[in-house]
């Protein structure tokens, strides 16, 4: 290196420097207005942060106080509603209680009737069963002593059946079963009075006596008429005509104590007409007719 160049250096280094200087000079300003800045700006911030802290505190405390208020007023408000409850309880309790008292009392005075009434009709009950009771009793005593009398009154009827039975068998020759004019067998045929009032007795047919008159005149006989067309004593013959069942029938030249049949409506068993004695224009005798009549039959010559 030569001298020359030397000091040309030297003399260009502070002339560098001012230079530089002179650069930063303006960037140190501007970031120190910068900083400068941001400082105000932070404390700006910084004030009205607490501005609104304040304000913030100051509202808060304003909804504490507030709040407060509404609460001590609902308190308020609640205990008023609790003592009106408990008034309003209290006072339906004792309404209740009175209301129970006075169902309670008529409940037993009802009771007390409805009981009372009970007894009465028990007793009246008591006193018609009692009655009813003597009333059967003595019902009961009269039916047994009718039940005697009618035993009684078997008995005898069961003697006088024996009895009866007992004439029969004696006069069997007379009272006896026979054919009829029809070829029936007929029932016992009665020669005479007695005999005939021992077949009533027996009660097995209806019987009815005539005394029949030669006449034009048909003479009604149980629920039959008969007309004597013709007697004859001399050889105990005789001529009927019969009236039944709105038709005539005549039986001709019969002989004494013969049964003569005719059917009848109802009637299952034959009718018997039996001659005991033969006058002159004149015939004594009787009717048999079945106990039990049905509804469909007829007349037989």
């Amino acid at each position: 290196m030569f001298p020359n160049d030397f000091e040309n250096n030297s003399d260009n280094a502070p002339r560098a420097h001012t230079s530089v200087l002179w650069i930063l000079i303006p960037g140190l300003a501007l970031a120190l207005a910068g900083d400068i800045y941001q400082f105000r700006r932070s404390a700006h911030l910084a004030s009205d942060m607490a501005a609104n802290e304040r304000n913030t505190q100051l509202e808060l405390h304003k909804v504490a106080d507030s709040t407060g208020a509404a609460l001590r007023l609902d308190q308020q408000r609640l205990d008023e509603l609790k003592d009106q409850l408990n008034t309003s309880a209290a006072a339906t309790l004792r309404q209740a209680r009175s209301e129970v008292k006075r169902s309670s009392a008529k409940l037993t005075q009802s009771l007390s009737q409805e009981h009372q009434e009970v007894i009465d009709q028990l007793s009246g009950l008591e006193q018609d069963t009692s009655a009813r009771l003597d009333d059967t009793s003595s019902k009961l005593d009269d039916t047994s002593s009718k039940l005697d009398d009618t035993s009684a009154k078997l008995d005898d009827t069961s003697a006088k059946l024996n009895q009866v039975a007992g004439d029969l068998n004696k006069t069997g020759s007379e009272v006896k079963q026979v054919a009829g004019d029809l070829g029936v067998m007929s029932g016992r045929v009665a020669t005479n009075a007695k005999e005939l009032a021992a077949l009533r007795e027996l009660g097995e047919r209806n019987y009815f006596e005539f005394d029949l008159h030669k006449t034009n005149q048909p003479q009604k006989v149980g629920d039959i008429r008969l007309i004597l067309r013709k007697s004859d004593p001399k050889h105990n013959r005789y001529t009927l005509r019969v009236l039944a069942d709105d038709k005539t029938v005549e039986r001709r030249d019969k002989t004494i104590n013969e049964p003569v049949q005719l059917y009848v409506s109802g009637s299952h068993q034959p009718y018997e007409i039996v001659v005991n004695e033969i006058k002159k224009h004149e015939v004594v005798g009787y009717l048999a007719t079945p106990k039990v009549q049905l509804s469909s039959m007829h007349l037989s010559q």
